[in-house]
């Protein structure tokens, strides 16, 4: 009897790390990637033209136009370098009144 005591005895031991272990990669990789994905979202949905934007790749581009998947961006004082790409390659945004509060 005491051998199937001690062997339930070591799954229930097991099923307390595996739990743990699941609530640890929540709470350190799964949530943060949420908050993350979230706040990307948030600065998406904030975007307007004039706005400047830096890329994925690096560069910082004034935002002209937007449509539903695809951003106009417009690079250096040549007005004439104006590249569409997709909304997902823009990496920050600072809104184009941020600097002229008076």
């Amino acid at each position: 009897m005491s051998i199937i005591a001690s062997g339930a005895g070591q799954y229930g031991t097991l099923i307390i790390w595996v739990v743990i272990l699941v609530a640890f990669m929540f709470f350190f990789m799964i949530r943060p990637q949420r908050k993350e994905q979230q706040r990307k979202k948030d600065m998406m949905s904030q975007m307007e033209p004039g706005d400047t934007v830096l890329t994925t790749s690096g560069f910082y581009g004034t935002l002209i136009d937007i449509t539903d998947d695809t951003v106009i961006v417009e690079f250096g004082n040549n007005k004439n370098c104006r590249i569409p790409m997709q909304r997902a390659a823009i990496a920050q945004i600072e809104k184009a009144n941020a600097g002229s509060e008076e």
